[in-house]
């Protein structure tokens, strides 16, 4: 019969991306869960990873395995979790989804003040949602809404998504052609500047290009680095454009370390949603978490 620690072993490795991760996740060691996977891809008889430098790749035969096992595993855990709270009166662990960004702006203070665990997960917010549905993370804080069953949404805050130039960027030839209200000119002279993005994750950059310009920028970012806070310390002492949410933004903006250079032809804003299950094991808790984001997230800015 196969060992139901290698299919969570297995399950942990393949939603955290490597070996590291998740030996930090489960408590174990690397060699353990190596041994764990390497015993399960000898019962299977098929290679479950690929292994690439710094993270692991799931194979087909990996991606069959984990659709076929993540609802049991989860469901196991959850059980898990009840009885252990049916047993004894043990700290509620709760996992929240949400930017990095966010995260320090709002949260991050309080968190020595909760009265429980907190885990965090950051990733692109299709994937939380999807931890969300299959149980692995409580709460999702994202811009983005896909109507799932069972899974509710609150608005709670609204950003503006605008264009931010650094201190000593020259806009005079920008705000000249902007008077004449050509866009091809516009598009002509962003592209003669040098543009800050983040690692995997531009999707503002694309809306708002989308939204004034009726297509998708047909360029990449000149700097790829690793959040969005990056970009505006970047940006507080050189020159450069980058498209980002103006509440990560607005103290810089407050203090004259960057500039406002445009909000479009058509301003684009997000609205920020709560996402959480219908039923839940955590209600206090979650709502603590809400709370404290609705009073520290500004609902508009600049």
């Amino acid at each position: 019969m196969i060992n139901l620690e290698w299919l969570r072993t297995f399950k942990t490795i393949y939603e955290k991306g490597s070996m590291t991760a998740a030996a930090e996740t489960l408590f174990i060691s690397q060699p353990g869960v190596s041994l764990h996977l390497s015993s399960l891809e000898g019962y299977v008889g098929y290679q479950l990873f690929e292994r690439m430098p710094r993270k692991l790749a799931p194979t087909e035969h990996g991606k069959m395995l984990y659709n076929a096992i993540v609802d049991p595993i989860n469901h196991l855990q959850e059980a898990e979790k009840n009885f252990q709270k049916g047993t004894r009166k043990d700290t509620a662990s709760v996992t929240i989804g949400m930017c990095f960004e966010t995260f320090q702006l709002s949260l991050e203070k309080h968190v020595s003040q909760l009265p429980f665990n907190l885990i965090l997960e950051f990733c692109d917010y299709p994937d939380l949602l999807k931890k969300l549905e299959k149980n692995v993370v409580d709460l999702v804080v994202t811009p983005q809404k896909i109507e799932t069953k069972g899974i509710v949404y609150r608005p709670f805050s609204r950003a503006n998504i605008i264009l931010v130039a650094g201190r000593d960027t020259d806009t005079r030839d920008f705000k000249s052609i902007l008077k004449q209200n050509n866009p091809n000119k516009i598009i002509e002279w962003f592209k003669s500047q040098k543009w800050y993005g983040v690692t995997g994750y531009n999707e503002y950059l694309r809306h708002f290009w989308q939204l004034n310009f009726n297509s998708h920028p047909d360029f990449r970012p000149n700097y790829i680095v690793p959040n969005i806070h990056s970009i505006v310390r970047s940006l507080s002492s050189a020159p450069g454009l980058a498209v980002i949410p103006d509440f990560l933004c607005h103290s810089e903006i407050q203090r004259g370390d960057i500039q406002v250079l445009w909000r479009g032809f058509k301003p684009l804003s997000k609205i920020l949603y709560f996402a959480r299950r219908k039923k839940t094991l955590y209600p206090d808790q979650i709502s603590r978490i809400e709370e404290i984001l609705e009073r520290e997230m500004p609902h508009s800015q600049t």
